[in-house]
């Protein structure tokens, strides 16, 4: 009979596992300023940056989300380990975005902020979900975890608005072809889908990995 194959224990998945996932969510910044640095950002660059910041931060804020879904699938509990490190990039890309759209794109003139925010609905949502994701990522350590106990739980459901958001914003924001915003909604409606009651895979682990940080 052959003998089963080992199977990879949690602590090794994660010490492995986590420089990795740092190192391939450094890389689109790693790769937007290569293209900066060889003028291959395109006639208006700045815009360019935005929707580059854009797109991986809702990218990543997506995966955050999966991580839960694929746990329940494959019975892995330790992926949860890794979701702090996918919602903090996805914090961090955001966090661009916005630096980018306030100091090159509107040269901090807060005048012209206001004016967006008033007349540009798809801004007006943007800036609400980067608020909101604010608190989030200010309370993602474990220390948070112990202060606040069961409202850190109620206060980091908020991710599932600012995922709804983030995608209402890039909708808007394109104006003629909306395939890519849709594709978009398509994986938040099955992430979300996922996590009613009825999704219960007979794969799921039973166990919780340590040092939970996010609820998503």
């Amino acid at each position: 009979m052959a003998a089963a194959t080992p199977r990879l224990k949690p602590d090794t998945a994660v010490r492995y596992g986590k420089p990795l996932v740092f190192a391939l969510c450094l890389l689109p910044l790693a790769l937007m300023v290569w293209l900066a640095a060889v003028d291959r950002l395109g006639a208006n660059p700045v815009e360019a940056v935005l929707h580059f910041t854009g797109d991986f931060a809702l990218r990543l804020l997506l995966f955050t989300l999966a991580v839960t879904p694929l746990r329940r699938l494959t019975g892995l509990a330790w992926l949860v380990r890794f979701r702090r490190m996918l919602g903090l990039f996805a914090f961090f890309y955001a966090l661009l975005h916005f630096t980018v759209y306030l100091a090159l794109d509107r040269s901090l003139d807060w005048g012209e902020v206001v004016t967006d925010l008033a007349k540009r609905p798809y801004i007006m949502v943007g800036f609400a979900a980067f608020v909101l994701l604010v608190p989030l990522a200010v309370t993602s350590t474990r220390g948070w975890v112990r202060r606040l106990g069961r409202r850190w739980q109620q206060l980091h459901r908020f991710v599932y608005l600012i995922a709804v958001l983030g995608v209402l914003h890039f909708f808007w924001l394109v104006k003629a072809d909306v395939r890519e915003p849709l594709i978009y909604a398509a994986v938040l409606a099955v992430l979300l889908a996922a996590r009613l009651p009825w999704f219960k895979p007979a794969s799921a682990g039973s166990g919780r990995a340590k040092g939970k940080v996010s609820v998503t």
